[in-house]
């Protein structure tokens, strides 16, 4: 996303026509409420919308009054008018989503900027990115808004920040807020303070006397939309599916790797081959309990945290009215490492003076505090229960954790099947994270543990999970007869599980398919070998042409995906380069997709004789084409 793609007309028209079609115009509600401040997010996993809002929660310290605002809800058009606002400043904390895409919320605004050119001079903005560097478009959707409003005239009143989530992020927004701040002090003429103080967003309604009928049991969206489902079903309105298959896919050691069939007939849900399916969790219960003991509350008192800010558009940090244990159990995050905003917060109901300077020194900005903030929550990964249990003086008030804590976000899983061989299921392949931290705890993935107790007891319902499925761009070549080569080590082969399907079945329909290659990595060949099986099959149907097992473990020096592309480089290069062949690479983006990607590089360098500046041009292009895609995390 480093410059300025041509939409296609049907988009182009959509995003020419987005802006009219909104109601909510940020600009009259800005001065209905006397505000100055916006801050804009386009977040997809919630991490953004957070920092949008404690910048405006930071805003009230120094008198400046601001709102958070979802892009998606407002009409961005109105842009150029912010000069009407006296004083008046735009903020964007901008994700960036897979290869170098927008957020979903933030798609709409990215097509606007793309296609305007209308002038925002006057208008002062300031843009914070959420990145990760294993990515090669590192950034690209805070880049690109902080490059795009510039050019469109409107004026920069502080530098670009970019956050690292393969790093630090929660330290690279910190950084850069401690030098926003004053920078903003200085735009506004106001004196910046060194004293900060705690302010509270939501206020604490205890109901003693309520219909439980009117109370959210863990709903996303409307109120009883589990118990009565309406398509269509999406973030906000999710598919109760019923799992009818949950098998453990590897023969031995310490990992669980499993394989789950979600039933989604009658939902009139659509997928293709790639797609992501996103699974709403639910934290452990026993988590849960113990939490509510050490903070000696009833977990089922129901309650609503009510915005003090009554013209605020989010008027719950959750769905309200619920109680204690529903908010804690299905809308808040409580197994994450604590973030640096939530210690400071916390850190006045520390009745020992030495506990709360420790949590107010790892809240700083300093280097010190970092280093500390980074050994002692990070690298030990210390959720709430683990600082509450290891700071005994800590006795917050359980509404105010409540309003602090981030909430739990859907997990996205590349879906393991083809709708055009299983239209009415959804197939997920995961590993189940299980493990001990530095501490000595148990960490356990909220997601893939939830899901690993997903199995029909006898005579009893099928267990169901939340669900709606992202759109990707990771697809099978348009012509069939197109070349594929799929590089998944470990469950990354789950969307090529998909995509072989999906040539099994264009086969069956008298397609001509072109060659079919698939890389795949494991441990052991006797462990871990998953879709065996499935995979054989493949082969012996001739859907599969080629298939390259890099077993790691199963001899002394290690084997990657990595090794054997380079074993065969002058196949694949003339696949690539001669045959118009399709490259896939699914997995770990950190260490994984970044060697595969320079071992294509060196293929291209000895078989092809290109240099090295060539080969990372010549693979770039590919990119840009479509024809070399990623589904990769960290």
């Amino acid at each position: 996303m480093g410059c300025v793609f041509s939409l296609p007309e049907d988009r182009l028209a959509a995003a020419e026509r987005a802006a009219p079609m909104q109601e909510n115009s940020f600009i009259e509600k800005m001065k209905k409420t006397n505000r100055n401040v916006i801050v804009f997010y386009g977040s997809q996993t919630g991490t953004a919308e957070e920092f949008a809002t404690r910048l405006v929660k930071d805003a009230q310290r120094y008198g400046i009054k601001g709102m958070v605002a979802d892009p998606e809800e407002y009409d961005m058009s109105e842009l150029p008018r912010l000069t009407e606002v006296v004083n008046s400043l735009a903020v964007f904390c901008m994700a960036t989503y897979g290869e170098g895409e927008p957020t979903d919320n933030a798609q709409g605004f990215y097509d606007w900027m793309q296609v305007t050119d209308v002038s925002l001079e006057g208008v002062h903005f300031s843009v914070f990115g959420l990145g990760n560097k294993t990515y090669d478009h590192y950034n690209a959707m805070g880049k690109y808004t902080d490059r795009r409003l510039a050019e469109l005239g409107a004026t920069q009143i502080f530098d670009l920040g970019l956050g690292d989530d393969d790093g630090n992020l929660e330290e690279d927004f910190i950084s850069w807020k401690a030098q926003f701040w004053p920078a903003v002090c200085a735009f506004f003429g106001v004196q910046p303070t060194q004293e900060e103080c705690s302010v509270r967003q939501f206020e604490l309604v205890v109901h003693n006397d309520i219909d439980l009928n009117e109370v959210y049991t863990g709903e996303v969206g409307c109120l009883k939309s589990f118990q009565v489902q309406k398509p269509p079903f999406d973030a906000k309105n999710p598919y109760l599916a019923e799992v009818t298959v949950n098998r453990k896919l590897n023969q031995g050691g310490s990992r669980h790797l499993m394989h789950l069939q979600l039933d989604i007939s009658g939902s009139k849900i659509r997928y293709d081959a790639g797609d992501h399916v996103a699974v709403y969790p639910v934290n452990d219960v026993s988590l849960v309990n113990r939490l509510g003991e050490r903070l000696g509350i009833d977990l089922d008192t129901v309650i609503t945290l009510k915005n003090l800010d009554e013209e605020a558009s989010k008027k719950h940090p959750f769905p309200c009215p619920t109680t204690y244990r529903t908010a804690l159990t299905h809308y808040l995050d409580i197994t994450n490492p604590l973030h640096t905003n939530v210690l400071f917060e916390l850190s006045q109901y520390a009745s020992d003076s030495e506990e709360r300077e420790r949590m107010c020194r790892m809240s700083s900005s300093s280097s010190e505090g970092k280093a500390l903030y980074h050994s002692w929550v990070v690298e030990s990964e210390r959720n709430i229960l683990a600082v509450l249990e290891d700071l005994p003086s800590l006795n917050p008030p359980v509404d105010y954790l409540c309003e602090l804590l981030p909430r739990l976000q859907a997990r996205y899983y590349s879906i393991a099947s083809s709708a055009k061989v299983h239209p009415t299921s959804i197939h997920i392949c995961a590993v189940v994270l299980d493990y001990t931290t530095k501490t000595g705890r148990v960490f356990k993935g909220v997601a893939t543990n939830w899901l690993k107790n997903k199995v029909k007891t006898e005579g009893g319902p099928w267990p169901t999970v939340p669900i709606y499925v992202r759109k990707s761009q990771f697809r099978l070549p348009f012509k069939a007869s197109n070349p594929v080569i799929m590089i998944g080590p470990g469950t990354g082969i789950a969307p090529f599980m998909g995509f072989l399907q999906e040539r099994a079945w264009q086969k069956q329909q008298g397609n001509e398919t072109g060659e079919t290659v698939l890389y795949f990595g494991c441990r052991h060949k006797n462990e871990d070998f998953i879709y065996q099986e499935e995979l054989e099959e493949f082969k012996k149907a001739g859907v599969l042409t080629q298939l390259h097992v890099a077993f790691s473990r199963d001899q002394e020096h290690k084997v990657y995906v990595q090794h054997l592309l380079k074993q065969n480089k002058e196949h694949l290069w003339k696949l690539i380069h001669s045959n118009n062949a399709h490259i896939y690479v699914c997995g770990d983006a950190r260490n994984m997709a970044r060697d595969v990607h320079e071992a294509f590089h060196e293929i291209a360098e000895e078989a092809g004789g290109l240099t090295h500046t060539q080969a990372v041009d010549y693979f770039q292009r590919l990119m840009t084409k479509g024809r070399y895609s990623q589904d990769v995390w960290s």
